[in-house]
C-alpha cells in the first residue's frame, strides 16, 4: 500500500463507530498494513529516533521505559503476526476486546506518539463534542480532515507536546479546522503545560516541602495555584512493569500499550508532572470548546430550527401551529441568538413572542445539555406553562419543575441524565438563584428567559426582585445567556446596557388592530398617524341603538355594541372592579335576546354542571347560573382557579362569546377577542397606565380566526378627556428601576443578599457590584428621575448615591440585627457605620435565616419573636396555633374584620383552641369588647394581631376539609380569596421552614411545619394527595380520577388517553393529554431522584493515599 495512504487509527475507529461501515474499512487493509504502521508507531517511541519532544530529557528514566515498552511490544507484535485470523474483522474484535473503552480511561491528550494512544484521544474527543452537540456531522468533518491530513501525520507523530511551528502542516483552505479551531487545544495545553515544564527544568533553587509527606510540592501549584492542585512530586519514580493478567494469558500489544500510557499520564514524577496536570484541565477545555463549536457553528440537533422533526410534529398537533412568522424565523436565525449572546425583543401583545422563547429554551435542553430557566409573572401562568410544554418534555425527554407557591427544592436536585427546564415566578426565581450560586452550581443554568421584562419598572417588590435575579446572575455566571422578552418601551436602549444585549424590534400583530374611543353616542377612531394633530382622534361613525329599551338602560351602549358582534364573535368587557364585572355581566344578559339561550345549549348545561360538581355539591355562583345560558361569564380573582379554568375553556371553545374581567386577565393568560370594549379608564380608583392598556387592547384580534381586531375605550367622565387622549396617543411608557422603591427597599434587599451570598464583603464590593445594575445605566441616561436620593449632597454623581444609599442600607440592616462588622485589623465588632471602610461585613445568623427563607427583611424580626414565643408557650393539641404561624403577613392591612362574625367563629372554638388563642394574644374578652363597638385602650391588644388570627381562623376551617364554598359563606369572604389564601399560607410556610433550619433553636419546629405544608398544600385525603400533585389537578378531578380507579401517579402516567376521556364526565382529549404526559414527566422526576439517591448511597467514598 502506498505511504500516503496511511490513515490515521482515528479515522478508522469514527468510521466503525459513527457511520457503522465496519466491513468496508476493515477490508481495506490488510493484515500486513496493519503490521507496518504497529512498527511505525512504535518505533516513534524509540529515543535513538530522535523525535522525543526537545523540551523532555532523552535520558530521563520515563523516556527509557518507554522506549523498553516499545521494543518490548515490537516483539510481541512479531509473535501476533503468525497468528491465524479467519478475517479481518477477527482481527479487529481481537485487538478492540483487549482494551475496553469504558473500563479504561484514555491517556494524557497531548500525547500522540502511538497508535492506541491516538485512537483512545480521539476517540475520547469525539465521543464528548457529540454528547454536547447531538450531531454526526461533527464527527464526519474530523473523520475527513483526518483522511486529509495522514501524509501530516507522520511529521507530527513523534511529538509529546504540541509545538507552534506544527501548525504549518495545516491545511487552512479547505480544513475543518478553518471553522472549528484545533488549536484551541494546543494554545491552553501548551501554556499550562510548558510553563510548568520550564519552570521544573531551570528553577535550581530548593523546593518547598509538604509538610505531611517531607515531599517537594509540584512547581505547578506554586505558579498556577488556579489552574492545577497540589501533588507531592516521587524523587525516585517505580519502574513499571508489564502486568500479566490473572487469567495467566500472554497480554496483548494494545493492552500493554493501553496500560503503559495509563501509567505514564498518572504516575507524577520530575519530569511528566506536567502531563498529568494535561489529564486534569483537558476536560475543561473541551467542554469550552464544544460549547465554543455550537454557539459558532450553530450545531443543531435536527433541521426544524436546529431541532428534531418530533418538535414540529408536536407543534402541530398540540399548537395547530403549522408555520412559523416571518419576523419568528429571522430572530431564531439571528447570529445574537446562535452565538450565545444576551438578547432583548420586543413586540406587541399576541405577537406571538412566547413560542420564540420556548424554542431557545428546547434548543439549549437538547444541544447544549445545560439547564434552562423560565421566568413568569403570576403563579396561574407558571402552573398553565407546566401544563401546556409538558408533553413536549414526555416527548423530548427533559423534566419540567414547578417553582411558584409552595413547590420547588433549594438548591435543585442534581439530575443523573435528563436537563431541567425551571419554571418559576419571579420571586421563586430570585430565591433558586441565590441558592445555586451558595451551591456553587449557578453555571449548570445554560439560559434564562424573563417574560414582562418591562415589569423591571413597576415600582414594587416584584420589579426590583427582577433587577437583584439579572444583576447576580451577569456577576457570578457570563456563561449563562439572558432573553428577554417586552413590550414595546420608549428607552430600551437602557435596558440593553443593562444586560450588555442586543435588541430586536417588531411591530408585527398576527391581525390589524383599530382603536376607539367613545364619547356619548360618537366612536372616534385614534389616529397614530398624526393627520389629526389637535387631538389624534377622527370621527368614525356615530353609535345607533335598535331598541328604545336598550337605549335607555344601557347608556355606555355596551350590549349595543356587543351585539354587532356577537354570538358569530367573541368580545372582552374590562370593567374597573370586581363587583362591576358581575353587575356588568348580569346587565348585558337582561338586554340580549332570549335568542341567544338556544346556542351550545348542551355545552352551556355541562359547564354549569362541572360548576356543581367542582363545589363538592354546595353550591353554585348565583350570577354565573343567570350569565352562562346566555353565553355570558364574569372574570376575576373571587372566582376560584377551576371556575375561572373552566370559563376559558368554554370561552376558547367557543361556548362563551362574552366575558367581562378586571385587568388581571390582560396579564394572565392569552384569551384574544374580536372586540375589546374597556369599561372604564380606571382600574380601581387609580387611572390606566399605558402598558396596562395596551395590554387590554392586545388581546384584541384572533391569529387564524379574525381578519382584524377592534377596542373600544369608553370615556365616562368630560373631565378625563385629556388624560385619556394623552392615555391613547402620548409616547411609550419608560422603564425605570425599582430597587429605591419605598425608600429603597430593594437596594437594602439586594445588600442583604450580597453579604449573605460572600459576593459583597467590604464597601468597595458594593460600588463595583452597583455598575452592573439598571440604575447605574439610568444614572447617566435620565439622572432627574433619581435627584431626590441626593438631596443635600450636592452634586448627583454615581458615587454619591452608592454612598448613601449603601450607608442607610447597612445602617438599617444593623439596627434590625441582619449584618455586622468587623474589624479587619483587629478581631472587634464595630457598632458604628462611619467606620465601614475598615470593617468587614457579614451576615448574623438572623440574617442568614431571613436570606435562605426569603423572608422581607422587614418583618424578619416580627416572625423570629412569634417563633420564640412559641417555643415556650406552643399549643400542641390542635394546628391552631402553628397556622397562626405561618399565616402570611402580606396583604394584612386590607383586611377589616366583621368583629360580630370574629367573636362568633371564636365561640364555636373547642376550650383548647380559644386557650391557643389566649396565647397567641386575641383572649375572648377583647373579641367581646370589639363585638359590642368599644375599643381597647390596653396597649396589651394588638389590632395587628387580632387581624391576622381572625385570617388564620379562616385557615383552620379550610385545613379542616371544610370546602371553600362553605368557609366563604361563614366569613362573607370570596371564593378566591380563600383559595389563593391557602396558596399563599403554604409558600410563607415554606419559607418559614427555611428560616428555621438556619437557626439551631428552632429545630423542634422542623418536622412540625413539613408535615403542615403537605397538608396545607392540597387540604384533602391521603389517597388523593398523589393525584393532585399532578399539575392541573384540582380536588374535584382527583376524586374522579379515584373514582375511575386511577389511584396513583403511576396509573395515570400510564394511562390510555381515549380511556381516560370515556372515564372522566367533562373532560376534553387536550385536558386528557396534558394531564397524562404531565402525570409521566413527574413521574420520570421522582425516578430519577431516587436513582440518584441510590447510587449515593453505593458510592464508596474513594480514600486519599500518600505516595511514598
Amino acid at each position: 500500500m502506498p505511504k500516503n495512504r496511511r490513515k490515521s487509527s482515528f479515522a478508522s475507529e469514527a468510521l466503525l463507530e459513527c457511520q457503522d461501515k465496519k466491513s468496508s474499512i476493515v477490508s481495506t487493509y490488510s493484515i500486513s498494513s496493519r503490521t507496518r504502521r504497529r512498527r511505525s508507531s512504535m518505533a516513534t517511541l524509540n529515543p535513538s529516533q530522535g523525535q522525543i519532544e526537545k523540551n523532555v530529557n532523552p535520558n530521563s528514566k520515563d523516556v527509557i521505559e518507554v522506549a523498553e515498552c516499545a521494543n518490548e511490544s515490537d516483539n510481541a507484535n512479531d509473535q501476533n503476526m503468525e497468528c491465524d485470523y479467519s478475517s479481518d474483522e477477527d482481527l479487529f474484535a481481537n485487538i478492540a476486546a483487549c482494551v475496553p473503552r469504558k473500563s479504561t480511561p484514555p491517556p494524557s491528550p497531548v500525547l500522540k506518539t502511538s497508535f492506541k494512544s491516538q485512537s483512545y484521544k480521539d476517540s475520547s474527543l469525539k465521543n464528548s463534542i457529540n454528547s454536547e452537540c447531538g450531531d454526526d456531522t461533527l464527527i464526519a468533518k474530523f473523520v475527513r480532515e483526518a483522511d486529509r491530513n495522514a501524509d501530516n501525520s507522520a511529521t507530527r507523530q513523534g511529538q509529546m507536546l504540541p509545538d507552534p511551528a506544527c501548525k504549518a502542516v495545516h491545511e487552512p483552505d479547505d480544513s475543518v479546522f478553518s471553522d472549528i479551531d484545533m488549536s484551541y487545544f494546543e494554545r491552553n495545553c501548551t501554556a499550562a503545560i510548558r510553563s510548568n515544564e520550564y519552570q521544573a527544568l531551570e528553577n535550581d533553587s530548593p523546593k518547598p516541602t509538604d509538610k505531611l509527606t517531607n515531599t517537594p510540592l509540584s512547581l505547578s501549584k506554586r505558579n498556577n495555584p488556579k489552574t492545577l492542585s497540589v501533588t507531592p512530586v516521587m524523587k525516585n519514580p517505580v519502574p513499571l512493569a508489564a502486568s500479566t493478567p490473572a487469567s495467566g494469558r500472554r497480554k496483548s500489544m494494545a493492552e500493554k500499550l493501553a496500560e503503559r500510557y495509563k501509567a505514564n499520564a498518572m504516575q507524577v514524577t520530575a519530569t511528566n508532572f506536567p502531563l498529568q496536570d494535561a489529564v486534569k484541565i483537558f476536560p475543561e477545555l473541551l467542554m469550552d470548546f464544544s460549547q465554543d463549536v455550537f454557539r459558532k457553528e450553530g450545531k443543531s440537533a435536527g433541521p426544524f430550527y436546529g431541532l428534531p422533526m418530533k418538535v414540529k410534529e408536536l407543534m402541530v398537533s398540540t399548537r395547530g401551529i403549522k408555520k412559523f412568522y416571518a419576523w419568528q424565523e429571522e430572530c431564531l436565525s439571528l447570529p445574537s441568538i446562535v452565538q450565545g449572546k444576551n438578547f432583548i425583543y420586543t413586540l406587541p401583545t399576541s405577537g406571538g413572542k412566547t413560542l420564540v422563547a420556548e424554542m431557545l429554551i428546547m434548543k439549549e435542553l437538547m444541544c447544549m445539555k445545560r439547564d434552562a430557566m423560565l421566568v413568569l409573572p403570576f403563579v396561574a401562568i407558571v402552573q398553565e406553562k407546566v401544563r401546556g410544554i409538558a408533553q413536549f418534555a414526555d416527548e423530548l425527554d427533559f423534566l419540567v419543575e414547578e417553582y411558584a407557591g409552595s413547590k420547588g427544592k433549594f438548591p435543585p436536585t442534581k439530575r443523573r441524565k435528563r436537563k431541567s427546564l425551571f419554571i418559576c415566578t419571579i420571586e421563586k426565581a430570585n430565591t433558586l438563584v441565590n441558592s445555586l450560586i451558595e451551591a456553587g452550581r449557578l453555571d449548570t443554568i445554560g439560559l434564562v428567559v424573563i417574560d414582562e421584562l418591562h415589569m423591571l419598572g413597576e415600582g414594587g417588590r416584584r420589579g426590583a426582585a427582577i433587577e437583584m435575579t439579572l444583576a447576580k446572575i451577569m456577576h457570578v455566571s457570563r456563561s449563562t445567556q439572558i432573553i428577554g422578552m417586552t413590550a414595546t418601551l420608549s428607552n430600551i436602549e437602557d435596558l440593553s446596557k443593562f444586560l450588555n444585549a442586543e435588541v430586536y424590534k417588531n411591530n408585527f400583530r398576527p391581525v390589524t388592530l383599530d382603536e376607539f374611543v367613545k364619547v356619548e353616542e360618537c366612536l372616534y377612531r385614534v389616529d397614530n398617524k398624526g393627520s389629526n394633530p389637535e387631538d389624534g382622534l377622527a370621527l368614525a361613525r356615530v353609535i345607533k341603538c335598535p331598541d328604545k329599551e336598550i337605549a335607555a338602560k344601557d347608556t355606555d351602549h355596551i350590549v349595543t355594541l356587543l351585539l354587532e358582534i356577537v354570538p358569530n364573535h367573541s368580545s372582552l368587557v374590562f370593567c374597573p372592579t370586581k363587583k362591576n364585572c358581575e353587575n356588568v355581566a348580569v346587565l348585558i344578559c337582561k338586554l340580549l335576546p332570549s335568542s341567544f339561550k338556544e346556542l351550545h345549549v348542551k355545552e352551556k348545561r355541562a359547564i354549569l354542571e362541572t360548576l356543581y360538581q367542582d363545589s363538592g355539591g354546595e353550591g353554585l355562583c348565583p350570577v354565573l347560573m343567570k350569565t352562562i345560558p346566555y353565553g355570558v361569564a364574569y372574570h376575576h380573582s373571587g372566582l376560584t382557579s377551576d371556575e375561572r379554568s373552566l370559563i376559558e375553556s368554554a370561552y376558547n371553545n367557543g361556548v362563551l362569546c362574552v366575558i367581562t374581567c378586571t385587568s388581571t386577565l390582560a396579564a394572565g393568560v392569552n384569551l384574544p377577542a374580536r372586540r375589546v370594549i374597556i369599561r372604564s379608564p380606571y382600574i380601581g380608583q387609580g387611572f390606566l397606565s399605558r402598558s396596562q392598556y395596551k395590554q387590554m387592547i392586545g388581546r384584541a384580534g384572533r391569529a387564524g380566526i379574525d381578519t382584524k381586531g377592534e377596542s373600544v375605550l369608553i370615556l365616562t367622565k368630560a373631565q378625563d378627556r385629556e388624560k385619556v387622549m394623552e392615555l391613547v396617543t402620548g409616547p411609550v411608557e419608560t422603564c425605570v428601576s425599582s430597587l429605591m422603591y419605598d425608600g429603597g427597599r430593594g437596594f437594602k434587599t439586594l445588600i442583604l443578599n450580597l453579604i449573605h451570598l460572600k459576593i459583597m464583603t467590604k464597601m468597595s464590593d458594593v460600588k463595583d457590584f452597583f455598575k452592573q445594575t439598571l440604575i447605574a445605566v439610568q444614572l447617566k441616561s435620565m439622572p432627574d428621575r433619581f435627584e431626590y436620593i441626593a438631596t443635600g449632597d450636592g452634586a448627583l454623581t454615581e458615587t454619591v448615591i452608592v454612598e448613601k444609599v449603601t450607608k442607610n442600607a447597612l445602617q438599617e440592616l444593623l439596627d434590625l440585627k441582619l449584618i455586622r462588622l468587623r474589624s479587619i485589623k483587629e478581631d472587634i465588632d464595630t457598632e458604628e457605620v462611619k467606620d465601614v471602610a475598615d470593617c468587614s461585613l457579614e451576615v448574623t445568623k438572623l440574617g442568614a435565616a431571613t436570606n435562605r427563607g426569603s423572608i422581607d427583611f422587614s418583618i424578619s424580626n416580627v416572625v423570629y419573636e412569634d417563633l420564640v414565643a412559641g417555643l415556650k408557650n406552643l399549643v400542641l393539641t390542635s394546628y391552631l396555633h402553628l397556622l397562626y404561624l405561618v399565616t402570611p403577613l402580606d396583604g394584612l392591612s386590607n383586611i377589616s374584620p366583621d368583629w360580630m362574625i370574629y367573636f362568633k367563629e371564636f365561640c364555636r372554638l373547642s376550650q383548647e383552641d380559644q386557650n391557643a388563642a389566649a396565647v397567641i394574644g386575641v383572649p375572648e374578652c377583647y373579641l367581646a369588647m370589639r363585638a359590642a363597638g368599644n375599643r381597647s385602650k390596653s396597649k396589651k391588644y394588638k389590632d395587628e394581631v387580632a387581624k391576622r388570627f381572625y385570617v388564620t381562623l379562616m385557615l383552620y376551617q379550610l385545613f379542616r376539609g371544610k370546602s371553600v364554598w362553605h368557609v366563604a359563606s361563614r366569613f362573607e369572604q370570596p371564593r378566591g380569596y380563600l383559595q389563593s389564601l391557602l396558596s399563599s399560607s403554604a409558600a410563607f410556610a415554606s419559607c418559614v421552614l427555611h428560616f428555621t433550619k438556619e437557626l439551631d433553636e428552632f429545630w423542634p419546629y422542623h418536622s412540625l411545619l413539613e408535615r403542615l405544608i403537605q397538608t396545607l398544600q392540597y387540604c384533602t385525603s391521603m389517597e388523593l394527595l398523589p393525584l393532585m400533585e399532578i399539575p392541573g389537578v384540582k380536588l374535584a378531578r382527583a376524586k374522579q380520577l379515584l373514582n375511575a380507579g386511577f389511584k396513583s401517579l403511576a396509573h395515570v402516567a400510564k394511562a390510555d388517553v381515549g380511556k381516560l376521556v370515556k372515564s372522566i364526565e367533562h373532560l376534553s382529549r387536550r385536558q386528557a393529554l396534558q394531564i397524562t404526559a404531565s402525570a409521566k414527566v413527574l413521574l420520570k422526576e421522582r425516578v430519577e431522584e431516587l436513582q440518584a439517591e441510590a447510587e449515593a448511597l453505593q458510592t464508596v467514598p474513594v480514600m486519599s493515599q500518600n505516595r511514598n
